[in-house]
């Protein structure tokens, strides 16, 4: 068995803006051959974000209220609709040469729903994948999206995971553009778990799902060599 050295990075909390400029810093070195497959797990702070094939209509909330509840708006490079990225979720950034794994974006996205389809078995919660709708569903309601961007065989953005995450927020917008389904939580769903321990769960099934090598880093150790110039990264 094939095993994939993998770093992976638990950033913590996270401006979404910052990050996305990390996910490009980090692809271009991946091209480059200048770092192994790295998984980010962040919290961002509130945020909606607009795939490519996203409807602006989908957007209920009005600047009023946006300014309101400081949630900032990013039209970003990712497949899918509207979505919301805020406190209490778990937000998985996997930069993979899929070369090395399949070159096949259904087998890409079949894999990251198993993850977290694994990761909620440990929880003792059965989950379930509806044809023709991206993401990990507890019955008609999601509590994990994803829309990912794959590029030169290399991967970019990924999935959210509802943890203790402020459901209202979803409200606001029509959840990746899927008006007759609801969004729900671990913490919704009763169950109490910390976003480092989730996290822990989820690189377990990702060694046993993508066959990988993980080892763990902090964000110093991955840019102490710096091809990626930014105050935010040393501080």
């Amino acid at each position: 068995m094939k095993q994939h050295p993998t770093n992976v990075i638990n950033f913590g909390k996270s401006n979404y803006g910052e990050m996305w400029e990390i996910q490009k810093q980090l692809f271009s070195a991946r091209l480059k051959n200048e770092i192994s497959d790295t998984i980010i797990f962040t919290e961002h702070e509130n945020v909606f974000t607009f795939g490519k094939a996203s409807d602006k209509n989908h957007l209920l909330a009005n600047e009023a209220e946006l300014k309101n509840k400081s949630i900032e708006v990013f039209e970003i490079d990712r497949g899918g609709d509207v979505t919301f990225h805020g406190p209490g979720q778990v937000v998985c950034y996997p930069i993979l040469y899929l070369s090395n794994y399949k070159e096949d974006v259904h087998f890409y996205l079949r894999n990251l729903e198993e993850v977290i389809i694994k990761t909620l078995e440990n929880l003792k919660i059965f989950s379930n994948r509806i044809p023709d709708l991206t993401g990990v569903w507890i019955e008609n309601e999601k509590i994990a999206a994803i829309g990912i961007k794959v590029s030169r065989w290399i991967t970019m953005h990924g999935f959210a995971f509802n943890n203790f995450t402020d459901l209202s927020n979803f409200d606001r917008i029509i959840p990746c553009g899927i008006f007759h389904k609801g969004v729900t939580s671990l913490n919704q769903l009763g169950i109490q778990i910390s976003n480092s321990e989730l996290i822990n769960l989820f690189c377990k099934n990702f060694s046993e799902v993508f066959e990988m090598n993980i080892s763990f880093i902090n964000k110093n150790e991955l840019f102490k060599n710096s091809f990626y110039e930014s105050e935010y990264i040393k501080n």
